[in-house]
């Protein structure tokens, strides 16, 4: 299911949008602390440039809000309806996930958002490979 070039690989990996053939970050680990935010600035493959002008990954704020809003709903689909948790017991989970997965919530932003400009090109793929 998850094979090179699906766009979904490449959000769900974090790997180039282009090339899809090594990771944007400098540390896979989004919970490894002060390297959250840090990026290659180029692919070695393809050069594919991923901060295409400055303050580029701003718009990822706005895709971070609706990844945010799925794992809130998610969680309250798991603690009160299938848990039957009391409903500030649920509001707790809800916060406590939202801060334990906040990480991941950036790095899929960011993932998603790059994927909205970049097309995957089965060439550049095939330049390392």
């Amino acid at each position: 299911m998850l094979k090179k070039g699906n766009k979904l690989y490449s959000i769900l990996t974090g790997s180039c949008p282009k090339c899809h053939q090594e990771s944007m970050y400098l540390a896979n680990n989004p919970y490894k602390p002060g390297h959250l935010f840090k990026m290659h600035e180029r692919c070695s493959n393809c050069k594919t440039k991923y901060k295409i002008e400055p303050a580029f990954f701003y718009g990822a704020m706005y895709v971070s809000y609706g990844v945010g809003i799925a794992f809130a709903v998610a969680t309250f689909v798991i603690a009160k309806l299938l848990l039957g948790a009391h409903l500030m017991t649920t509001f707790i989970t809800i916060i406590v996930t939202m801060i334990v997965f906040m990480p991941v919530i950036i790095r899929l932003s960011r993932n998603i958002w790059i994927n909205f400009f970049f097309k995957y090109d089965a060439n550049e793929a095939k330049v390392d490979s």
